[in-house]
């Protein structure tokens, strides 16, 4: 069934509704890392040794250029995760925001026709004439 201009304006009100009452964000995407040191001796250069981590970052994009932090305490990873989350909530309820503007962009009347100035009026007219093949 179509949506009336009234039922989708009512969805946009929700919609915007929902992204004001979102938390804290950021973008980034948390990832996991393993690695080994730089000490020969350590136990992450022996054989079957998984190597230390997993340590997790937070990795975005500044300025064009990518820029890692990592967390101090598993209560900083937890906020940063927290954080992203509600970084993705907001990019689906934009999403959403966007669709159903788009709607009531193509539901919505067009007003002002009869106050059209003469030159607008008046298209320019495409020429009959055909152009000469060369």
């Amino acid at each position: 069934m179509a949506e009336s201009l009234p039922q989708l304006e009512s969805n946009r009100a929700q919609v915007l509704q929902q992204i004001a009452e979102l938390g804290d964000f950021r973008r980034g995407s948390i990832t996991s890392i393993t690695g080994r040191c730089g000490k020969a001796n350590c136990r992450c250069h022996q054989p079957g040794q998984p190597g230390h981590g997993p340590n997790f970052r937070l990795t975005r994009k500044v300025h064009g250029k990518t820029v890692s932090e990592t967390f101090d305490s598993p209560a900083a990873l937890r906020k940063a995760q927290r954080e992203v989350a509600e970084f993705h909530k907001f990019q689906a309820l934009s999403e959403t925001l966007v669709e159903v503007n788009e709607k009531i962009c193509q539901l919505r009347p067009v007003e002002g026709e009869e106050e059209l100035s003469e030159p607008e009026k008046k298209r320019p007219q495409r020429s009959g004439k055909r152009s000469r093949a060369k």
